[in-house]
């Protein structure tokens, strides 16, 4: 049986096929069309899925969208109904689109999909998911777990936007919600958006910011705007925001209450930005953590999945590791929109279906998230000619040893390797990497080759059996989804004068025997990384190890600011003219810059978009 589901016409459209309850791929439609967070109908992400399969359109059993259009819209109606007649010019700019295309999303896919397969009867095979229902089924059938409790956290979905569900065996039982406007994901984006950043794009950068400032304004937050109670339940103060009727996040009595303005988009950041985020960093770590501890003790469940695109606040989640009110948490990678697209179809298949859930050899059923496309040696080498690349292609013990010796010279590396990355993050197959060790490493990649903010922070990727000794850390992350500390031993101990450092200054601190992955508090996000999963990415980190003594690389996204991350040989290329990376590999074929022709450079400084 064949399964596809599909995420579409908000942001991070996606597409994700499941045969007989394994998945088979899972791909955004970001990396094909070249267009970061792309809303479209996935039609490049449906061929890919259907080409990995080898099988046509009309093959599918059926076909599942990740949420529930009229339900979506009558939460719009009944919103505006009672803010009437607040928000009309608001409500006057939404109605045409969604009279226009959202209302009647199931004749919009059934014309799609018959542009692809005009004869199968669509009507029959379309299937339409609740939004936190495919969030849910997204993490806890992808999970090891036989039993968990699922908490999705998220913007809004059709009314929820907090969720509780209890996984067993093949079944989802979808407990209590929190509906619009009341909204921990909404709370983020505000912040989001008046510390100056992108909503839906920016909120990594004030987790990342947060522990540059103080949470000076978390109190103001928990007596102005947020009413919570001690199992975690709350309630959102709408008198200071305009999300429900206006065209912004915020509204006057919220910049009155913070003191002032929102920062404008690329504006220098003040203290006070970074307090704001470390204030509302720190009270969505409260709002999680009474979340959590309540439904352990409600639930007894050991184990706790987690998804909807708070889950990817890798702070928040090792905290809840850490608390222990859970034995095991598990999240689901791609915990965003992209991921409905997974959860769809899972749902379709253990619930609607009935099938039973598959045993499966690896960590959990994602495969180490390498769901997307992939490319044989002779089709990189083609592929890297015909853009005019000049490279040698190298037998594998041969390419770690000068992979490793680039990482030991401190110069940046473009690694391209195996299958697409299915989410956010890059996992050791389209990953620019560096040395750990490095002082000067995290502020080359930020400024040099990711053209992006000096205080963004980057993750480090360690050999599984290696991460207690490096990081307060005895599990898996292979995900990169939890921040835990550098092991005391470790760490570097700072002078007076450094200690008593604020802000942005605290960047040049070099804190620990891995500076370039060390955060200004001492923590970072971890991938752990596993030879079942990614076994080349493996055997590099155990050669630089055995080169240096150390198992830690860096890991960032194979991308430069405002771009989606590269999916094909061509995309790799592009990226590694555009930026200073010094040494691409892509499959066995090892480029240095160096070597190319100087007329093939780009220069994307100019180009990126300011998320």
């Amino acid at each position: 049986m064949y399964i596809l589901g599909l995420s579409a016409f908000y942001h991070d459209s996606a597409a994700a096929l499941v045969t007989d309850g394994r998945i088979v791929a899972a791909a955004q439609e970001e990396r094909f069309s070249r267009r970061k967070h792309d809303a479209r109908f996935p039609v490049n992400a449906l061929r890919y899925c259907l080409d990995e399969a080898g099988i046509a359109l009309d093959q599918v059993d059926h076909i599942v969208f990740y949420d529930k259009p009229f339900l979506k819209f009558e939460r719009l109606l009944e919103t505006y109904l009672a803010f009437a007649p607040r928000g009309f010019r608001s409500f006057r700019m939404a109605l045409p689109l969604w009279l226009k295309e959202k209302l009647f999303q199931k004749r919009l896919l059934r014309q799609e999909l018959e542009k692809l397969a005009p004869d199968a009867a669509w009507e029959e095979r379309l299937l339409f998911a609740e939004h936190h229902q495919s969030h849910a089924a997204s993490a806890f059938f992808a999970s090891s777990f036989e039993e968990a409790a699922v908490l999705t956290m998220d913007g809004v979905g059709e009314w929820a936007t907090t969720s509780v569900a209890l996984g067993r065996g093949n079944r989802l039982d979808m407990l209590k919600e929190i509906h619009f406007p009341h909204s921990l994901g909404l709370l983020y984006a505000a912040f989001t958006a008046y510390t100056g950043f992108r909503v839906n794009s920016g909120e990594y950068k004030v987790m990342g910011l947060a522990p540059y400032g103080e949470p000076r304004y978390a109190q103001t937050i928990l007596d102005h705007l947020v009413d919570l109670k001690p199992d975690g339940s709350f309630r959102l103060d709408q008198s200071y925001f305009n999300y429900c009727t206006g065209l912004s996040m915020t509204n006057a009595r919220f910049e009155a209450l913070f003191g002032g303005p929102p920062r404008a988009p690329e504006a220098p950041l003040t203290q006070r930005d970074m307090d704001l985020a470390a204030s509302v960093q720190a009270v969505t770590e409260e709002i999680v953590l009474r979340l959590t501890r309540a439904l352990a003790a409600e639930t007894g469940a050991r184990n706790l999945c987690l998804a909807g695109g708070v889950a990817l606040n890798c702070v928040a989640n090792g905290k809840v590791l850490r608390d222990g009110s859970f034995e095991r948490i598990w999240v689901q990678p791609a915990a965003g929109d992209a991921g409905g697209a997974l959860g769809a179809a899972l749902a379709a298949y253990h619930l609607y279906k009935k099938a039973p859930r598959l045993p499966f050899n690896t960590l959990d059923a994602m495969q180490g998230c390498y769901l997307g496309p992939g490319f044989a040696q002779p089709d990189i080498e083609r592929r890297l000619a015909a853009v005019g690349a000049r490279f040698e292609v190298l037998a594998e013990p041969a390419l770690l040893e000068e992979t490793t010796t680039a990482l030991v010279e401190e110069k940046a590396v473009g690694w391209f390797q195996g299958r697409m990355e299915f989410g956010p993050r890059a996992l050791g197959a389209r990953s620019i990497l560096g040395d750990a060790r490095s002082p000067a490493m995290q502020k080359t990649l930020n400024l040099r080759v990711k053209y992006r903010e000096s205080f963004r922070p980057f993750a480090p990727s360690i050999l599984r059996d290696d991460v207690a000794d490096w990081f307060d850390l005895a599990e898996d992350s292979p995900y990169m989804l939890i921040v835990a500390d550098v092991a005391p031993q470790r760490r570097h101990a700072m002078s007076e004068a450094e200690a008593a450092l604020f802000g942005i200054d605290k960047l040049n601190v070099a804190r620990s025997q891995i500076p370039a992955v060390t955060h200004v508090d001492y923590s970072a996000r971890i991938q752990t990384v596993h030879r079942e999963t990614n076994p080349r990415y493996h055997a590099l980190l155990s050669s630089f190890k055995a080169r240096t003594g150390c198992p830690v690389l860096v890991n960032t996204s194979f991308n430069v600011r405002g771009e989606p991350i590269a999916c094909t040989p061509e995309d790799a290329f592009r990226c590694f003219m555009g930026s200073e990376i010094e040494v691409l590999v892509a499959g066995d074929c090892f480029l240095r810059k160096e070597q190319q022709d100087p007329a093939l450079k780009l220069d994307y400084r100019d180009r990126f978009d300011p998320d």
